[in-house]
């Protein structure tokens, strides 16, 4: 085993009991892997799902319960390893409680999908799906680029392997942030940890409600538009820190690392 990946591990299994004793055993969690998927106020009683214009029959809305219940489990191994990220970092990590998507929203993307690509199935629709369980980690504008590189290689320390990475600093319009991807070891599961700084943090906040009409099939395409200029005017005032154009995924072992132009 590399040297510095010697030392990864070792610092990591240190943070690793920190940020396990930071976590109560309550949000260790958030639910029993047995307890079936609360049914939701969109299903029409034949076991399927609407919402929003869109559906899954009972097949499909079946195979996203089960999803669900899968990311559940899995996020009991990887909390605990992008706490140990954080502390290592020193990154703040935000909105924790809402680690995990919920099933609405995972079952309105799978139909959005199913709904934009006919003929795609809803096993290639769930495998499209990285952020069933989800991370931010925050720093500083001073700290942010050598915080993202070390968060990062603690993650890929522990055997995660980066499946997507995408660094939108350079882009002239749009979100500004890294959204990056890995694959848990043990469960195999997919996860997302976003890297922020408060003002890019605060400007995905504010242009939310835009881009979830935006994303909406009913929304017209002139009102897209509309709500598309709204978000790049929000994201123009985010300042860049210094370095963070050039931030590159750790080493993947399996995956080669997807890098946003």
């Amino acid at each position: 085993m590399p040297l510095h990946r010697t030392a990864v591990r070792a610092v990591s299994s240190a943070a690793l009991a920190t940020a396990l004793s930071l976590v109560p055993l309550h949000m260790a969690s958030a639910a029993p892997a047995g307890v079936a998927v609360k049914a939701l106020k969109g299903d029409p009683g034949d076991g399927g799902w609407h919402g929003d214009g869109l559906e899954l029959n009972a097949a499909d809305n079946k195979k996203v319960d089960t999803f669900v219940v899968r990311a559940r489990r899995a996020e009991r191994n990887i909390s605990p390893q992008v706490r140990a990220a954080a502390v290592i970092s020193h990154a703040q990590v935000i909105g924790f409680d809402h680690r995990l998507k919920s099933a609405d929203s995972l079952k309105r993307k799978v139909a959005t999908a199913l709904k934009e690509t006919p003929g795609r199935t809803v096993d290639q629709a769930l495998a499209g799906i990285n952020d069933s369980v989800r991370y931010t980690l925050q720093w500083p504008d001073g700290r942010y680029t050598s915080g993202v590189a070390l968060a990062s290689s603690v993650l890929a320390g522990w055997g995660d392997d980066n499946v997507k990475w995408s660094n939108t600093w350079s882009r002239a319009k749009g979100y500004k942030g890294v959204n990056s991807a890995w694959k848990e070891t043990r469960s195999g599961h997919v996860f997302e940890v976003q890297f922020h700084t408060p003002a890019s943090k605060r400007a995905q906040e504010e242009t939310h409600k835009l881009y979830e009409e935006e994303r909406l099939p009913t929304t017209t395409p002139e009102r897209k538009k509309e709500l598309q200029e709204q978000q790049d005017a929000i994201f123009a005032a985010v300042p860049v820190p210094a370095g963070a154009r050039e931030l590159k995924a750790p080493a993947s072992r399996r995956h080669p690392a997807h890098s946003a132009t």
